[in-house]
């Protein structure tokens, strides 16, 4: 019982590492926690229902997974091999358009919930 709560204990450590670390290095991650906090704002303000916000702030949370993902993508990529490749611009530009179409997703499910309140 003891070791698997201090395996939980170090995933979540190596989990918080890795998170600092893209939040050091990608001016895009801070730029997407600057935008969370603002739209959990609204979101916290805004007439909805609870599921509506636990909806849209998993959302945002979600387009930051995205980014870590894309960061991961990009680290390894370039720690294959710095000469341009055709397989090595893929990679990274897939990982780009992963991010790019889950903040659309956030963007789509905060338009329904817009919407919703005109209605």
């Amino acid at each position: 019982m003891w070791q698997q709560v201090m395996r939980v204990k170090q995933r979540a450590i190596w989990s918080w590492e890795g998170f600092m670390h893209v939040a050091r290095t990608e001016g895009s991650l801070r730029q997407w926690l600057v935008a969370n906090v603002v739209f959990a704002v609204f979101a916290w303000v805004l007439p909805i229902t609870a599921g509506e916000r636990g909806m849209l702030i998993m959302g945002g949370i979600l387009v930051l997974a995205a980014e870590c993902l894309n960061t991961a993508i990009e680290r390894v990529v370039d720690d294959v091999g710095t000469e341009r490749r055709d397989a090595a611009k893929q990679a990274k530009d897939s990982g780009s358009a992963a991010v790019a179409v889950t903040a659309m997703a956030v963007g789509a499910a905060w338009l329904c919930v817009i919407v919703g309140l005109w209605r």
